[in-house]
């Protein structure tokens, strides 16, 4: 049976995003993510083909991780990659048409936000976890202050910067997962250098 995004993110609440990423090397690049233990895979839309590697990912991971699309910026996009078998909505903003379209599609959808007020809206329009965006720039010094204010059980995933070194710094703060870009993936990465890079992000979340 193919996992929700709820027992994806149990398993592993790391999102990696395969920005850059071309069709022809998109399923081994998702293997690579699959084998070491990842279970939420995000396409960015701006990325050659896109709608491509999300139906080839979709297609061969279909039991092992939900597939999604990340940079969804209007309502369209949503349609067009849901058609694909994506199942996870990402964007770097909060557009409650964007999140009502997936929330349609019974789809799992995560807006960006940056303030309290960005992230008040965005759960309060369907939002089933906030990506906060740009992370470099909050700090894990702001995430903790925004958990102090969100509901309970929020989950935050900061994205932009996240690496290694800084995992537990944010997971401390109050972070319940992160989006993975250029860490874990660069395009022209090969499976092996994503496998093992993987790796070490895995162990970090783990030591944090």
């Amino acid at each position: 049976m193919p996992p929700t995004f709820e027992t994806a993110f149990a398993r592993c609440p790391l999102v990696a995003i395969l920005r850059g990423i071309r069709p022809e090397e998109a399923v081994a690049i998702g293997s690579a993510l699959v084998e070491a233990g990842f279970t939420l895979i995000e396409v960015p839309l701006n990325s050659p083909e896109p709608l491509d590697s999300i139906g080839r990912l979709a297609a061969a991971f279909a039991e092992q991780a939900v597939v999604g699309a990340g940079t969804v910026v209007r309502p369209a996009e949503v349609a067009a990659v849901h058609a694909r078998g994506a199942r996870l909505i990402v964007s770097p903003h909060c557009d409650p048409a964007v999140i009502a379209a997936a929330r349609r599609r019974r789809m799992t959808v995560v807006p960006g936000a940056f303030t309290p007020t960005e992230t008040f809206a965005a759960l309060a329009a369907g939002a089933d976890a906030v990506k906060l965006f740009p992370a470099e720039v909050l700090t894990p010094t702001g995430v903790k202050a925004m958990t102090a204010v969100l509901p309970p059980g929020t989950r935050l995933l900061p994205v932009g910067g996240i690496e290694a070194g800084n995992i537990a710094a944010y997971r401390r703060a109050g972070a319940a997962g992160f989006g993975l870009g250029s860490s874990l993936y660069r395009p022209g990465d090969t499976p092996e250098t994503v496998a093992r890079k993987a790796r070490d992000l895995l162990a970090a979340w783990g030591a944090a």
